[in-house]
């Protein structure tokens, strides 16, 4: 396992990290059990992996109180912690500040740590983004000033709301929607990589599509189905496009997630995964990075095919 840095002042980080939101009972995945749940983050520790990515609104609280059955037997200082604020364990969503206090002491109880390396905020309007329009970002500064918090920052998908949380906040880390097939967020990589701002890279394998596994006649439920027969269509071609420039050395899962452990603003990356073997071979699939010949002509395919098509994730 490759490690990155995160934090100024923290330990580095895998650059596969683990995304805890199919953990949560009745998340909108295949449900997985106490046990395995318990099986999968025992493998990710052991495999290296010390980033750990979930919310409060992944099975209601239940990503988080899984992983803290595992956490309350573990030296913290070893491991990185970032949930959300905004979708709530409840099931709603709700952004006003009041909630936040709350929010972050109920995740804390569930994943039995006293601190959280970083909060973001869960996919936020773009209004809720000025820091100068919104108490969101005082609060969240109070935390850190009695070490509730380390960092805070926002899950969001284009440059524009980059621009404007870097522009008015300190916000310290950025989980953005991130892939071969959504490049938008890159063009402010170097912004980050000015204000020493952590990326979690999300979505890398695009929901599953850079698997391979997916087609135009593939059938979807749960999260998934949100896609029309004519987008699955569409993204099949552009899937077809992407193994033509990736070849068969490297799998497709290989160079997706590779792809974005290239870029140095990346911290980590943190793919889904509802088994065992599924993790492990995400992890494995870090041993052959992508040649940066290849990654230049899937910025160049993004560029030229790609970004005119505004695909939804």
């Amino acid at each position: 396992m490759k490690y990155k840095k995160y934090l100024s002042n923290g330990i580095k980080v895998s650059e596969v990290g683990f995304g805890a939101w199919q953990l949560g009972i009745d998340s909108g995945w295949k449900t997985i059990s106490e046990k395995d749940s318990e099986a999968m983050i025992c493998t990710a520790l052991d495999n290296g992996i010390n980033f750990f990515d979930t919310a409060p609104n992944y099975g209601n609280g239940t990503s988080e109180s899984r992983l803290g059955n595992v956490f309350k037997n573990i030296d913290r200082s070893k491991i990185v912690v970032n949930t959300k604020f905004g979708r709530l364990d409840n099931g709603t969503v709700d952004f006003d500040s009041k909630h936040i206090i709350n929010s972050i002491e109920k995740s804390l109880s569930r994943l039995n740590i006293d601190y959280l390396d970083s909060v973001i905020i869960h996919s936020p309007p773009i209004e809720l983004l000025d820091g100068n329009k919104n108490d969101h970002y005082e609060i969240l500064e109070k935390l850190q000033d009695q070490g509730k918090i380390i960092a805070y920052g926002a899950s969001i998908d284009f440059y524009d709301e980059i621009k404007i949380l870097l522009d008015t906040t300190n916000a310290k880390v950025l989980q953005p929607l991130f892939n071969i097939l959504h490049q938008d967020t890159k063009k402010a990589f170097a912004l980050t990589k000015q204000n020493n701002v952590a990326v979690i890279a999300k979505i890398p394998l695009d929901s599953g599509w850079l698997t391979g596994k997916y087609d135009s006649n593939s059938h979807f439920t749960g999260v998934r189905s949100r896609w029309t027969q004519e987008e699955k269509l569409q993204r099949s071609k552009l899937v077809d496009r992407v193994k033509e420039i990736v070849g068969e050395k490297h799998s497709l899962v290989t160079s997706a997630l590779s792809f974005c452990t290239s870029f140095e603003e990346v911290s980590t990356v943190i793919p889904g995964a509802i088994s065992k073997q599924q993790l492990i071979h995400n992890i494995e699939a870090m041993k052959s990075p992508i040649a940066e010949s290849t990654r230049n002509e899937l910025v160049s395919f993004y560029e030229n095919e790609v970004e005119k098509l505004n695909l939804p994730w």
